[in-house]
């Protein structure tokens, strides 16, 4: 069967009534699969996992949308992570027997949708995107809600790619498709948020530093957070980056004193990370006695020796 996840953020993530709302509009859809879900009062922000066929991940993200608009009212929003929307991010990720290209048609159809019976202006980012530089979501984010209200209807720049260029209390939503990512926190022994901006500065792409890394620094739970996106796991590694983070912090007199990940993670960008610090190769990932298992009898649950 094929299957596409689904991975929205949402803006709220500190009133559980609306929270409980938004996800139960969309596992209501009928076929869908609700993997998870991650709540941070800081950042005030949702992200839901679901996944199931084409179709009904199409209808259950509307769905998710339609909800978040009618509950979230941006101009009473606060919270320390960029946002444009309501429904801020809603990513397509191609999982099994559907490409990227598909997962793009999908982004596109929901845009439209969105834009023409919500009235919610609409942007398309990564491989959905129109426009060249709004592949890179900072971009379509560049300017928050508050600032965008002006721009949209201002600056030819900000129009969005489907609806009106006007900004409602549901603010509006980027929709894409793009390859799997990981939402990885790093959180340092300071409250001195200007050290988590400066090691961000110094360890993502954009800086100079390792490539499909994003990163920003926030202040998190009275703690300096460095957030990150990691775009290609398979390309930069947790563990090139935790090298990388815990060297910056260093430079700073800090240190990490825990990570976190917002969401899913991909198995292999673990197992990934075990066989660089043990300084095995990859090819170890077939060396595995869940693997060989599964090979031979269909079954790749994980091992329990208790």
């Amino acid at each position: 069967m094929p299957l596409v996840e689904c991975i929205p953020n949402f803006s709220e993530g500190r009133r559980a009534e609306v929270i409980e709302s938004v996800v139960k509009s969309i596992a209501d859809v009928e076929g869908v699969y609700v993997l998870d879900r991650s709540s941070d009062p800081d950042h005030n922000r949702t992200v839901v996992t679901f996944a199931g066929a084409p179709e009904v991940v199409t209808e259950a993200a509307f769905q998710g949308i339609k909800t978040a608009a009618a509950l979230i009212d941006l101009d009473l929003h606060n919270g320390v992570h960029p946002r444009i929307g309501a429904a801020d991010v809603v990513p397509f990720v191609p999982l099994r027997d559907v490409t990227l290209r598909e997962c793009v048609m999908l982004a596109q159809a929901l845009g439209q949708r969105v834009a023409n019976e919500l009235n919610i202006p609409v942007y398309l980012y990564e491989k959905a995107a129109l426009r060249p530089e709004r592949a890179n979501l900072a971009v379509v984010r560049r300017d928050a809600y508050e600032k965008l209200k002006t721009t949209i209807q201002t600056d030819p720049d900000r129009a969005p790619d489907y609806g009106l260029p006007v900004l409602g209390r549901a603010g509006a939503v980027a929709i894409g498709a793009r390859a799997p990512l990981i939402a990885f926190n790093a959180y340092l022994d300071t409250s001195d948020v200007e050290i988590a901006k400066k090691i961000a500065r110094t360890v993502r792409e954009l800086g100079g530093g390792l490539p499909y890394l994003k990163a920003l620094g926030l202040l998190v739970g009275g703690r300096a957070q460095v957030s990150m996106n990691v775009i290609d796991y398979r390309k930069t590694s947790l563990f090139a980056i935790m090298e990388a983070l815990r060297a910056a912090a260093a430079q700073q007199d800090a240190a990490i004193t825990h990570t976190e990940l917002v969401g899913l993670i991909p198995q292999a960008a673990l197992m990934d990370t075990a066989l660089s610090y043990l300084q095995l190769p990859m090819t170890t990932h077939d060396l595995t006695l869940e693997k060989q298992l599964g090979l031979r009898t269909g079954d790749y649950r994980e091992i329990d020796f208790e």
